[in-house]
């Protein structure tokens, strides 16, 4: 596992093609308290709303999380979820998008209405048919021209219409013309439709739609897939088996199942998308069709794990390759880029997410009460951990005691403490704006206005702290008691 999780820097500026339906992902949150006295439905006191890429628009940011390049072409209504989609897609560095505009159809669009993390209701803004003929002829102009300068294909169906018999046919025949890889996440139970492709990544109901017939077991998904292997030209089919893994089928070798990790379950959505990015970007780097069927597995159960459409960092796989490494730190500990997605996971299920900071080196009764006490005012605590660096610089030559690997782990260890992140700045300003605190605790050897991102936090509606001291402990103290 350690071999695999040294080699995903390959996935590094890899050039994918995505083609497929376009969609923006609204996210309203707020509290229920009250019954409305109009209809025997509950009110949604609003407190939030957030906006991400879905459909395809997921299977991009996957991509660009994971280190690769995109060009997307899909289509997108005159209207302004279709600049939305245009401005997140500009958001990204890595992406190219070639979109479309079609002023016969709004824009696809799925809100999404949340109170305690549970959804109340989804409403969808959408006209699924199949794009005009023009529109049709334009998608496979720029499917020509883009084919030539990238590594593999996906294309990604939610059925939207963009992705016709015509267009899935020309981008097929175009792509492997190339000698590229085709990768088709599918929809309905025409599959005729998605013949000569590379790679097929069903799930189960899909699967079952397909063959008319239900999928049970692995055996089932098997002979199901390979059904679909010799009736329509498949090189290869992904099942998706939700909690039971995946199940790679290739013609004329056994079936390999991949067991998935046992977690907590909050989100479905997204996660088929997270699977076949990273099943893209792995063929595409070299890696070998088990090894690529392994990633996006480990892929898919880290997305099911979120709320929301989510995507996936290289990272986060990574982690969940090494999880049984002797090197490998408590899981508890995670770096900046994988922060902001926990705490935002955490929000969404409606916890309140805390913040506190310091070296922690020589762990003493003083910080066990500071800890105590951040973990009090909130659901998850998050502690931000200064580097080995940035505590020799702001303690002197001597410091610290106990280098960040040891710190980390000691502080992973305290039930009070749920996620660890070592920074290397002098401050914690900038992790804390990753973070997005709604309570960030200090020692009330501060003042408010001496708290380091305490605008920050009381800006967005949060609250800043001040804990209690215990007399008589310091780590400094105990050094100059021991060199006494």
């Amino acid at each position: 596992m350690s071999d695999l999780a040294s080699r995903l820097d390959q996935f590094t500026g890899r050039r994918v093609l995505c083609v497929g339906d376009l969609m923006l992902d609204r996210y309203v949150y707020g509290q229920v308290e009250r019954i409305s006295p109009e209809a025997p439905i509950p009110v949604l006191h609003t407190q939030r709303e957030t906006a991400t890429l879905g459909g395809a628009g997921n299977v991009v940011r996957n991509i660009a999380a994971l280190g690769g390049k995109v060009e997307v072409i899909g289509v997108v209504g005159d209207d302004q979820t279709g600049r939305d989609i245009a401005d997140a897609f500009n958001a990204l560095p890595s992406v190219t998008a070639h979109m479309l505009r079609d002023a016969s159809r709004p824009s696809t669009q799925k809100t999404r209405y949340v109170a305690d993390g549970q959804q109340l209701l989804r409403a969808d803004y959408e006209k699924a048919q199949s794009v005009a003929p023009d529109i049709e002829q334009q998608i496979i102009a720029r499917v020509a021209d883009a084919v030539k300068n990238i590594d593999a294909v996906i294309l990604s169906d939610y059925a939207k219409g963009v992705l016709t018999p015509n267009v899935i046919a020309a981008t097929v025949r175009l792509a492997r013309q190339s000698g590229k890889i085709v990768i088709v996440d599918p929809k309905g139970r025409d599959i005729e439709r998605y013949r000569g492709a590379s790679y097929l990544t069903p799930n189960r109901k899909e699967l079952s739609e397909a063959v008319g017939k239900p999928i049970l077991t692995v055996d089932d998904a098997d002979a199901a897939a390979r059904d679909l292997i010799r009736d329509f030209d498949i090189e290869n089919v992904l099942v998706k088996l939700g909690a039971d893994g995946v199940c790679l089928v290739r013609k004329d070798q056994p079936a390999l199942h991949l067991h998935t990790k046992a977690r907590e379950v909050f989100d479905v959505s997204g996660a088929g998308d997270s699977v076949a990015a990273t099943l893209a970007l792995a063929l595409a780097s070299g890696f070998g069709a088990a090894e690529a069927a392994e990633l996006a597995n480990i892929a898919g159960s880290i997305v099911v794990g979120k709320v929301g459409t989510a995507s996936v960092a290289r990272e986060e796989i990574a982690r969940e390759l090494l999880q049984g490494d002797l090197l490998l730190r408590e899981d508890k500990v995670v770096n900046l880029a994988a922060i902001g997605d926990v705490a935002e996971r955490w929000r969404k299920q409606g916890l309140k997410v805390g913040f506190t900071n310091g070296c922690f080196d020589l762990l003493h009764p003083g910080h066990i009460s500071l800890l105590r006490q951040a973990k009090a005012a909130c659901d998850k605590l998050v502690v931000g951990l200064n580097s080995d660096a940035s505590v020799k610089r702001l303690k002197g030559e001597t410091r610290p005691v106990q280098n960040e690997a040891s710190r980390s782990a000691v502080l992973a260890s305290l039930a009070d403490v749920d996620q660890v992140v070592i920074f290397g700045e002098d401050t914690p300003f900038e992790l804390i704006k990753v973070v997005r605190p709604d309570v960030l605790v200090k020692g009330a050897d501060y003042t408010v206005d001496k708290v380091v991102g305490a605008d920050l936090v009381q800006n967005w509606g949060g609250k800043v702290v001040l804990a209690q001291l215990v007399e008589g402990q310091s780590t400094t103290g105990t050094i100059a008691r021991m060199a006494g």
